[in-house]
């Protein structure tokens, strides 16, 4: 039986870790940082370790804890222009380095990620 791309990458271990390392990141930005209340950091590592884990074929506990994903909708609430896509890129890609996969899992992980964050842009300029 051929092994999951989950399984392949190193499971919830790895997830964990690119989601800490992500949010270390973010909050050291000063534009990212404003959009993660501090009181739920803890939360958001969870969502989004559980949401990327599930993605790839690991446990279904994100599906269980909170439903369909709904990408678009619940990152609606939040101003997310070039700028702030470009941030949140970079702050992963810090963190996809750090986690140092296989090249061909890297490669395979980033074409998604950055396919999800110009997904997640839903304004072209914060100016008024």
């Amino acid at each position: 039986m051929t092994e999951t791309f989950y399984e392949q990458i190193g499971g919830q271990e790895f997830f964990i870790g690119l989601v800490n390392h992500f949010y270390d990141n973010v909050e050291n930005d000063p534009v990212l940082s404003t959009m993660y209340p501090q009181e739920d950091m803890a939360g958001a590592r969870h969502r989004l370790t559980t949401f990327l884990a599930q993605y790839w074929g690991g446990p279904n506990t994100y599906m269980e804890e909170r439903g369909h994903p709904r990408l678009r909708m619940r990152h609606n609430p939040f101003v997310i222009d070039e700028d702030a896509r470009e941030r949140w890129i970079a702050c992963m890609k810090k963190a996809v380095l750090a986690m140092n996969p296989e090249p061909h899992l890297r490669d395979e992980l980033w074409t998604y990620l950055v396919s999800a964050a110009f997904a997640m842009q839903n304004t072209n300029s914060t100016l008024n």
